[in-house]
């Protein structure tokens, strides 16, 4: 294992958050990008926490962003298994290892007595840590523990003086006080590892060059550098990518809206687009102008060394617009496959009706797809060419539908639309241009009045467009409907 090595490790506790796929993308393209490896390895070890289908859904968000692992769970690999609850005897082994050589020792301390130790240094104002009372413990009190059965863990003798430098690769040096690091536990009392120490252990095994992780992780950086020196195990380069933070600057919350890639792709967000904009957050590409790219594109332009030391301000404002411009990209196809399931969704078609209509669907989505900013936005604005507007926009009416002479109009146009022999865009066009000028007055008098009564809004795609796509049937019934509605409430 001498190439490029790097991992993404997720603990299945959630769904995959964006900050998380955004650290998957930059491990990603950094192996990518060196020729080598992208491993996944799945972090169970914390069962009360851990939810069952957690790490299936993760790795389904992380193949719909393209991001697909060299080795791991499913694909397999030399250094599995990728599972930390199936590597239990590695963890016993190397616990054991660290204890023959003096360098970690059993503790007896029951959670009473740590929480005496916490609360007596809350009480002198001191940051809590363990006091070492079990570090030179001798046979006898050793000996009365075993016989009272207590439980015990396992920690990891940490050195009592000098620094831990960790050389960050983002963050430059970033120092840590030994003395400030107490004596961690590596084992709990369950038998199951603690974060740090199966960390290191898989880290080392799977040979695991460089460590690309959130910053929230610094801290624990000294304490798994003590463990591969005290392992003599070969020390991977470590580098923090700072954390996305919401527009008010504050942690990203629910609050804030969507959190977790189900969640986006729900709403109809491209993975192309998320990638593309969470690449964004905190790494610049050489050219600070190009916004756009591919995947591809993306792989080779990454350079560690232009990812920012500073937080990243997730904006879905500009991810929304981003969206909208990748939409704008897809071929119309592509564009009516990605929107099936958003117009069944909305319960206003199926895919075999759908299919029955495909040339009509066709039209219909390339008149929407210059506007559209989602996938779930551009289904519910679309909404009107599958079903009469059930009630017209209040403004709308108010604007449009309220002057006494609009039914009249509107029978005009209806007249001369039935007479049309050819229903197209510029014949439709035509003949409200010439109706225009034969009552002498200007076209948006028959515009926006034609518009609220086939779609039952005041925007969204060309009048002519929308028309076209209806047929003629479906246009002039609209029409006499709100003839009938003016007639009703306004005469």
């Amino acid at each position: 294992m001498g190439e490029l090595r790097v991992r993404f490790a997720p603990s299945p506790t959630g769904y995959l958050h964006i900050g998380g796929a955004r650290t998957a993308l930059f491990n990603y393209f950094f192996a990518k990008h060196s020729g080598g490896r992208f491993v996944l390895r799945i972090e169970d070890t914390d069962v009360e926490r851990t939810i069952e289908d957690s790490a299936d859904r993760m790795m389904e968000s992380l193949k719909w962003l393209g991001l697909e692992w060299d080795e791991g769970p499913v694909v397999g690999g030399p250094a599995g298994p990728y599972q930390q609850s199936q590597r239990q005897e590695l963890y016993q082994k190397y616990a054991q290892t660290l204890m023959d050589k003096g360098l970690a020792y059993k503790c007896y301390c029951t959670p009473e007595e740590l929480e005496a130790e916490r609360e007596q240094a809350r009480l002198a104002k001191k940051a809590p840590r363990y006091s070492g009372r079990c570090r030179n413990l001798t046979q006898d009190p050793i000996r009365k523990f075993e016989e009272e059965g207590r439980r015990w863990a396992i920690r990891f003798r940490t050195p009592d003086e000098g620094y831990t430098v960790v050389d960050d690769l983002i963050r430059g040096e970033v120092s840590f006080a030994n003395e400030e690091i107490a004596d961690f536990i590596i084992m709990k009392s369950d038998g199951l590892p603690t974060y740090n120490f199966a960390c290191v252990i898989d880290d080392w095994l799977m040979g695991i060059t460089h460590v690309l992780r959130a910053d929230e992780h610094i801290s624990n950086t000294p304490r798994q550098m003590m463990l591969y020196r005290a392992l003599m195990a070969p020390m991977p380069k470590f580098a923090h990518v700072p954390m996305i933070l919401a527009p008010d600057r504050s942690k990203l919350s629910k609050r804030h809206g969507a959190q977790t890639v189900e969640e986006f792709r729900d709403k109809g967000y491209l993975p192309e687009a998320i990638v593309n904009y969470l690449a964004l957050l905190g790494w610049t590409p050489p050219d600070a102008t190009q916004e756009l790219m591919s995947l591809e594109e993306m792989v080779e332009l990454f350079d560690l060394s232009r990812v920012s030391s500073t937080a990243a301000v997730y904006d879905v404002k500009k991810l929304s617009w981003m969206n909208g411009q990748y939409i704008k990209q897809l071929d119309p196809e592509e564009l009516m496959e990605r929107l099936i399931p958003f117009i069944e969704s909305a319960g206003l078609s199926t895919r075999e009706h759908l299919a029955e209509r495909k040339d009509w669907f066709r039209e219909a989505v390339i008149t929407m797809q210059e506007r559209a900013r989602t996938l779930e936005e551009m289904a519910e604005n679309m909404a009107f060419y599958f079903r009469p507007p059930e009630s017209y926009d209040e403004k709308g009416v108010k604007k449009h539908f309220a002057q006494p002479e609009v039914a009249g109009l509107l029978e005009k146009c209806v007249e001369v639309l039935s007479r049309m022999p050819e229903w197209t865009l510029e014949a439709c066009d035509r003949a409200y241009t010439d109706l225009a000028q034969r009552e002498g007055i200007s076209r948006g008098k028959l515009i926006h009045p034609t518009r609220l009564a086939l779609s039952g809004i005041t925007f969204g795609p060309g009048l002519f467009d929308i028309m076209y796509v209806l047929g003629k049937d479906e246009t002039i019934s609209r029409l006499n409907t709100a003839i009938g509605f003016i007639k009703d409430n306004f005469e």
